[in-house]
């Protein structure tokens, strides 16, 4: 598809663009087109005149991602000023795909109403929803009520929570749907106890985590244990951390790729690491962890993209 193909917007596209400084590990090659649109109405015009065979793909701020190095084909779609407006309706928080957690835990905080579980966690609301992120036994299941999508053919939807089959770490959206806001329904508690909590979690973290290293949170879901309900989900012991640590993979290394030091299920790039030495790296833990337990860690990071061609 030829670049006088596209449609005229007033957003930004941009042909070719390299994504891996749009990624925390910076990697990566580079996307046919990058899309950043100036709002909902032209991200909705743009995909219903978009050809139906040309493909898009949702990036919010690449905090749980890794571009392949041969790029990324079709239409790479991300989401920026204006989707990031956060709303307080009573104890309903509206809240745009790209806000950043942290922003909408503080601001629901400043107002009595607790989304904590949201401050520690990297990233965007409309990655939150995709993958139900959740820490400290809560889980974007617990409070979202529906997600406004706009569909590959540029229809505008509010889907109920109910129909995205929230599960650990997953949810099920129609294929090319772009969320561009969530609206969540937070329980009331006194604002400071809630800033205490925050900060007391922020303080874990980083006693425990390496939040000054590039990695991209955590590599592999925590094997799932299941709850009263049916669900997997990982409120039990058994963590990915420690079957990697049982596997002998702490400190494992290709290439620039690392698996942490300080917290085994940090994927790092130490320098100088491709998108290659760091999925390459991430199997051979899945390898040797499986050889090991018989477990099959499943991959938390999401890998897109196509490999550098070989000759």
């Amino acid at each position: 598809m030829m670049l006088t193909d596209f449609p005229d917007v007033r957003g930004v596209l941009t042909p070719n663009r390299d994504l891996s400084d749009l990624t925390w590990l910076r990697v990566g090659g580079p996307a046919d087109m990058l899309f950043q649109p100036a709002d909902a109405d032209d991200l909705s015009t743009f995909l219903a005149a978009l050809p139906a065979d040309v493909p898009v793909f949702a990036m919010g701020v690449g905090s749980n991602l890794i571009v392949r190095d041969g790029g990324v084909r079709g239409v790479v779609i991300r989401l920026g000023r204006g989707f990031n407006s956060i709303e307080i309706d009573g104890d309903t928080v509206t809240a745009g795909a790209a806000a950043l957690d942290m922003h909408v835990a503080r601001k629901a905080a400043a107002q009595g109403l607790n989304l904590t579980f949201l401050r520690t966690i990297p990233g965007s609301i409309g990655g939150a929803v995709r993958m139900n992120a959740g820490c400290y036994g809560d889980y974007m299941a617990d409070v979202l009520q529906d997600v406004r999508v706009i569909l590959r053919d540029g229809t505008v939807r509010t889907v109920p929570a109910t129909d995205l089959d929230l599960q650990y770490r997953s949810s099920t959206l129609p294929e090319g749907a772009v969320i561009v806001s969530a609206t969540l329904a937070a329980p009331g508690e006194d604002a400071q106890v809630l800033e205490d909590r925050m900060a007391a979690q922020l303080a874990k973290r980083d006693e425990t985590q390496p939040t000054k290293d590039r990695t991209a949170g955590s590599t592999f879901r925590n094997p799932a244990g299941f709850s009263s309900t049916g669900k997997a989900d990982d409120r039990h012991d058994l963590k990915a951390w420690k079957v990697i640590d049982d596997a002998g993979m702490r400190g494992a290394k290709r290439g620039g790729a690392v698996m942490n030091t300080m917290h085994s299920n940090f994927l790092t790039n130490a320098g100088g690491a491709t998108a290659a030495d760091l999925e390459g790296l991430g199997e051979d833990v899945r390898k040797k962890v499986y050889e090991t337990s018989g477990l099959t860690l499943e991959w938390e990071i999401m890998r897109v993209g196509e490999p550098t061609p070989t000759d």
